[in-house]
């Protein structure tokens, strides 16, 4: 577990929210003069969150430009290119955290969908549990995604598990932008 003021905060589950839910914590950060680091992993496409969180002065993005579609669907050498950002994506934000070490006011990184990216093998793992293993007090991390492995359930001090009940999916009404992206 982390110490007294920095903690892993951990939105999981198959409901709709998770990544909503981090938005809402990095622009609260960022409101308080925290510096927010906000990686995507997995997503591509663009979404309708990304415009406003870009316009926030504390708040660095840091994602992927190209989409990869579902996993199922990807080809071996999509999840060899997939799995290099990925790591690239990771270092970024432990560059980051060790970046603001030095400032006053700790720090926030999301690391948005990540979950998938570790299940998936579509990252280094152990520098991944290195990282929030040993991340320090100045630093609050968002994790998101689904079905999260034990060893991150553990680590974290947060769990949010958001269920779904019911989606329109399930009628046949596909993502709608500003709502579902």
């Amino acid at each position: 577990m982390k110490g007294k003021y920095n903690m892993i905060q951990l939105y999981y589950g198959g409901g709709k929210g998770k990544t909503t839910a981090a938005i809402g914590g990095a622009i609260r950060a960022a409101g308080a003069g925290r510096k927010v680091f906000f990686v995507q992993f997995m997503k591509g496409n663009s979404t309708s969150e990304l415009a406003v969180l870009q316009q926030i002065e504390n708040i660095e993005i840091s994602r992927n430009d190209r989409s990869f579609g579902f996993f199922e669907q990807m080809r071996e050498e999509d999840k060899e290119i997939l799995t290099g950002i990925h790591n690239e994506l990771l270092e970024k934000a432990i560059a980051f955290a060790s970046e603001k070490k030095a400032c006053a006011l700790p720090c926030c990184i999301v690391l948005d969908e990540i979950t998938y990216a570790y299940n998936f093998n579509l990252l280094g793992k152990e520098r991944l549990l290195e990282f929030l293993k040993e991340a320090d007090d100045m630093v609050e991390i968002i994790i998101t995604g689904r079905n999260p492995a034990d060893v991150i359930l553990r680590q974290a001090d947060y769990l949010s598990e958001i269920v779904c009940r019911r989606h329109p999916f399930e009628r046949g009404v596909g993502a709608r932008e500003g709502i579902e992206y």
